[in-house]
């Protein structure tokens, strides 16, 4: 099963659609795929990171699908061929988080009402924060939610993020919010050639998205504005705040590295801690952050325990 998803790394598997839909957050369609429904298991809606596109997680979805499930993903608004809500064609802005909560909700329920259930939300990074912000605000109700690498606190990390946001409130205050917060890569300090060592150990796998840039250049992204940043830090006080994931009843497995540097791995283990029903798989040196396209030892291990933990938080609807 494993080799036939690979095949979808480079190529938009034969039967799944690509297509367009109109959010309440504003007149720009938003990107879609869907995977036929091909069983009864369930349908799975997966949510990519900041500055993302779906085609990075071909395979992960393919294999879903191989398995049996009707399997969804979306760009984020002003992401990927979402169109931008930045002055230029690469930064990464938006003017609230709620913008994308108040989508996600909207496509949710019109997507969940026209699939099989048990429904699933998964969620990378931004959109694993995206998710469970949804979740715990009542926005979405899935039977399970799956976070990896869940952007729950950014760096750096020691620093509280009340903190970092009243920096980043002041900096984006100093011009215009939509400016880039920086010129290369995830980090300021990190050449373009270094990123992969951010993301995943698979060079394989790192070069898929190259590939895809190359033929779809509209995908491209670069860093985020300072008013992203300033608005991701608000979201995140959102999750912090007392009582705000204590209530959750969805069961969470959160997937983690413990050397991420992207997003905190101290805030998503307080997170596992907080939420009442919540799973944690974390890896040490051996995964980066993506975790859904590391090496296939990580990655196997990652999709086995989501397999295992769907088989009892979302078991198929006799």
């Amino acid at each position: 099963m494993a080799r036939e998803a690979a095949k979808a790394r480079r190529a938009i598997p034969e039967g799944v659609v690509e297509s367009f839909w109109t959010g309440p957050s504003g007149p720009e369609p938003l990107r879609r795929i869907d995977w036929p429904v091909a069983g009864t298991r369930g349908s799975i809606l997966f949510l990519p990171g900041r500055g993302d596109c779906y085609e990075k997680w071909l395979e992960t979805l393919e294999q879903w699908h191989l398995e049996g499930w009707a399997v969804s993903s979306i760009d984020w608004r002003g992401q990927a061929l979402s169109g931008r809500l930045g002055f230029d064609a690469t930064t990464g802005h938006v003017p609230d988080f709620d913008l994308w909560v108040e989508d996600l909700a909207a496509f949710w329920n019109a997507w969940a009402a026209d699939r099989p259930g048990p429904h699933v939300l998964v969620g990378h990074s931004m959109g694993g924060h995206l998710a469970l912000r949804a979740a715990a605000q009542g926005k979405v109700r899935p039977d399970s939610l799956v976070l990896s690498a869940p952007m729950l606190g950014i760096h750096p990390a020691w620093v509280p993020s009340g903190l970092l946001h009243a920096v980043a409130r002041g900096i984006a205050g100093l011009g215009d919010s939509r400016r880039p917060a920086w010129k290369h890569s995830e980090k300021p300090e990190l050449l373009p050639h270094a990123r992969s060592q951010l993301l995943t150990h698979d060079k394989a796998r790192y070069a898929d998205e190259n590939w895809w840039r190359e033929r779809r250049p509209g995908i491209v992204m670069g860093p985020a504005s300072w008013g992203w940043i300033e608005r991701a830090l608000a979201s995140i006080g959102l999750l912090e705040a007392k009582g705000a994931l204590e209530a959750m009843k969805v069961p969470v497995l959160l997937l983690a590295t413990r050397y991420d540097g992207l997003v905190s791995w101290p805030a998503i283990r307080r997170a596992a801690r907080r939420l009442p029903r919540a799973e944690l798989l974390a890896f040490g040196h051996e995964a980066r952050h993506e975790i859904l396209r590391e090496s296939d030892p990580v990655r196997d291990r990652a999709l086995a325990t989501i397999r295992d933990f769907l088989n009892r938080t979302a078991p198929v609807r006799g």
